[in-house]
């Protein structure tokens, strides 16, 4: 979707993120069997709190008037941690979460050298979406009956659309 405007969540949109959340995040908890992940079972004051905090960022995605997507940013040092990346399911697999996962790059402060994302082991679209993005598998942590993947990228490095469009250099032997 190319008319989509990505920008920063306040608290006064806290109440329509919740529902962004809580509508996207069903489809990982029947594929889990798991109604209790985190994203389902915050409150709107948790949430609250959460946008007010200084080291979270938190950015919605808004086609129109609509909240259709967000993610959330936790800074920590030289570490960007993403987590609750959520889309509306009527425009899931139209790019939004691509979007949002690019755009975080500009919020992210100067000393950040990498970036961490989780997803559920049997999120295959989740994971082929990160994949594409420059982030590589590290580890595997088993939580009760679920299993997320843990996953990071090294900012600095080739950006992935940029590699495609690099020349072929022949080196001599």
């Amino acid at each position: 979707m190319d008319d989509v405007r990505i920008d920063l969540l306040t608290e006064d949109e806290a109440g329509e993120l919740l529902t962004v959340r809580r509508a996207a995040f069903v489809t990982e908890a029947q594929l889990y069997g798991d109604p209790n992940l985190p994203a389902l079972t915050q409150s709107l004051t948790e949430l609250i709190a959460d946008i007010k905090r200084a080291d979270v960022v938190t950015l919605g995605a808004w086609a129109g008037h609509r909240l259709v997507g967000s993610i959330r940013v936790e800074l920590e040092a030289e570490k960007a941690n993403l987590g609750r990346l959520a889309v509306v399911p009527d425009l899931q697999n139209q790019g939004i979460g691509t979007q949002l996962l690019m755009a975080v790059l500009q919020y992210l402060p100067e000393q950040t050298k990498e970036v961490w994302v989780f997803t559920g082991q049997d999120s295959k679209q989740n994971l082929a979406m990160y994949a594409k993005q420059g982030y590589a598998h590290q580890y595997d942590q088993h939580t009760g009956d679920l299993t997320y993947a843990y996953l990071r990228r090294i900012l600095g490095e080739i950006e992935p659309d940029a590699e495609a469009e690099l020349p072929d250099v022949d080196v001599a032997p």
